[in-house]
């Protein structure tokens, strides 16, 4: 076994042009979109993806204010890596749009956004409902890649030194709040495999068709968002997608901690 999580191979990365046709689609879908089961009206927060902002997260957030949430984005510009401004500036977000209702906040984070998510909800699970993460690599570490680590490391000397990747989230304590990971074996930016969790009786993985640049418009990612959301606080149940609908969503994988690399000693 390798000592490292792989990036994606090249010809995967090559298919990401599909977030297009997939954006296209959602676009086509939302008079559907929209029956979707109504939300309680409580606080999404929603994360964008390493080098995205708040233009990539716009129409998923959009759609969940028509649900009735209220949504927020991240208003911190870019997503160039966890600098200190960023990291200061996502706690101060969370205890705002926590303060605006009193309730518990709603995270749903799009790749590195998602481990952004956990991170909050580890640190402060008193306001945080629930964690959603999309195609974001968990269990990536310090000399893993990824097709965007390349980037990464360009921008890796603006960020803050306490963000701390050393060790695998498999090998860390569970997140005390509920966390769904949904992610696609056909990821071209970050090996699927990095994107599991381990299943418990308040966290699950979901998998679905597409591409990694397009998980936050894709169809299937959405109904499951959106069927997440809409369970009542303090009550979690795993999901079950309906029978019309099992041929969008195969056959999740959990995470195996053996298949992963060896922690280093």
């Amino acid at each position: 076994m390798s000592d490292n999580i792989s990036a994606p191979p090249i010809w995967m990365t090559a298919l990401e042009y599909r977030a297009i046709p997939e954006r296209v689609q959602m676009s086509g879908l939302l008079p559907l979109l929209r029956r979707l089961p109504k939300g309680d009206g409580h606080p999404a927060l929603v994360l964008p993806g390493f080098t995205a902002g708040d233009q990539s997260t716009e129409p998923l957030r959009r759609l969940l204010r028509d649900l009735g949430y209220r949504t927020y984005g991240w208003g911190l510009g870019t997503n160039v890596g966890p600098t200190q401004r960023i990291l200061d500036g996502l706690f101060a977000r969370l205890e705002r749009a926590h303060a605006r209702t009193g309730e518990p906040v709603s995270i749903i984070g799009w790749s590195l956004g998602g481990i952004y998510a956990r991170e909050l909800a580890r640190a402060r699970p008193d306001l945080v409902r629930q964690v959603i993460t999309l195609g974001s690599p968990i269990q990536m570490i310090d000399n893993d890649a990824s097709s965007a680590s390349r980037v990464w490391d360009m921008l890796s000397k603006y960020h803050a030194a306490g963000f701390d990747r050393s060790a695998r989230e498999a090998d860390r304590p569970h997140l005390t709040v509920p966390t769904t990971s949904i992610y696609s074996r056909t990821d071209g930016v970050v090996n699927w495999k990095a994107c599991l969790i381990r299943r418990t009786d308040h966290s699950e993985n979901i998998r679905v068709f597409g591409s990694h640049c397009g998980l936050g418009f894709n169809s299937a990612a959405i109904y499951a968002i959106s069927d997440r959301l809409a369970q009542s606080e303090g009550e979690w149940d795993p999901f079950v997608a309906p029978w019309y609908l099992r041929g969008a969503f195969p056959c999740a994988t959990d995470l195996d901690r053996s298949r992963l690399p060896a922690p280093v000693a």
